[in-house]
């Protein structure tokens, strides 16, 4: 799990990163990035009942993509915001097809360089 300084949590951030932020998707993943004013990054995850009506499923996926976050943690840019937006394929995905999709889309938004 992402510790409590890399994660986005407060409404108002999540606003402000939907308003302001840059969009990239990629797959089954969308991903919205916002610079902010601390030298570290924070990230949040939006899976909707869409995906699934259990919530079981829906933090699996969640906890999944934070695990991911975690590990390329030290490779990832400071100072943004980030917030993953999970679509439907993602359910039919196991975890190395979806760190490869990550990573692929922090590539293109250029959170991590090549």
């Amino acid at each position: 799990m992402l510790s409590k300084k890399n994660r986005l949590k407060k409404k108002k951030d999540f606003e402000t990163t939907f308003q302001r932020g840059e969009g990239f998707k990629q797959d089954f993943l969308f991903l919205k990035i916002l610079k902010n004013s601390l030298k570290f990054s924070r990230f949040g995850f939006v899976v909707s009942k869409k995906i699934s009506k259990k919530a079981t499923v829906r933090n699996k996926i969640r906890r999944r993509l934070s695990e991911i976050i975690k590990a390329n943690l030290p490779k990832i840019e400071k100072a943004w915001d980030g917030i993953i937006i999970v679509d439907c394929g993602i359910k039919d995905k196991n975890f190395r097809e979806v760190e490869a999709t990550i990573e692929k889309l922090f590539k293109r938004a250029g959170l991590i360089s090549n």
